[in-house]
């Protein structure tokens, strides 16, 4: 079963006052205050600067999206998360940005290399955004990003 995800999460103010004059992009809420901003080929036509992707490794970013999340962060702490698995294989990466400064990472794990003790790059992330694991769980399952296996189904 395949598992892909490519989004910004922060506090649902952050990213509703981001959105404002984007086209055709939409916010879903997690819970716990955040918001999940799905990379769909519309926000990414509306922040990319014609340079491509690729932007601090990531698969999904444009160009240049970083300084729009430093700036973003602004109004509060800002991740951007990319996971994709398939048949239980797969990676992770994420990087946090607050006060308009890059904060956390880009923190990476490739397909076949273990999580370091600290924990899976997309949990670290939620953890800077304040998301506390419940018991038995990580923190990507307390922010409920198993909802959806795809990026497109948040805004389905």
């Amino acid at each position: 079963m395949a598992y892909e995800l490519s989004a910004v999460i922060a506090g649902e103010e952050v990213l509703r006052t981001a959105a404002r004059g984007l086209p055709a992009v939409r916010t879903a809420a997690l819970g716990r205050g955040l918001s999940l901003l799905p990379m769909t080929e519309a926000l990414f036509h509306a922040v990319a600067d014609g340079r491509g992707r690729g932007a601090l490794g990531f698969r999904e970013v444009p160009e240049g999206f970083d300084r729009v999340l430093a700036v973003w962060s602004a109004g509060g702490p800002v991740a951007y998360v990319e996971a994709e698995y398939f048949g239980g294989a797969g990676e992770q990466r994420a990087a946090v940005w607050e006060g308009g400064s890059l904060v956390l990472g880009p923190l990476r794990v490739e397909e076949g290399e273990p999580f370091p003790p600290a924990g899976s790059p997309v949990s670290r992330a939620l953890r800077r955004l304040g998301v506390t694991a419940r018991p038995g769980e990580d923190e990507f399952a307390t922010a409920g990003l198993h909802r959806h296996r795809n990026t497109g189904d948040w805004v389905a």
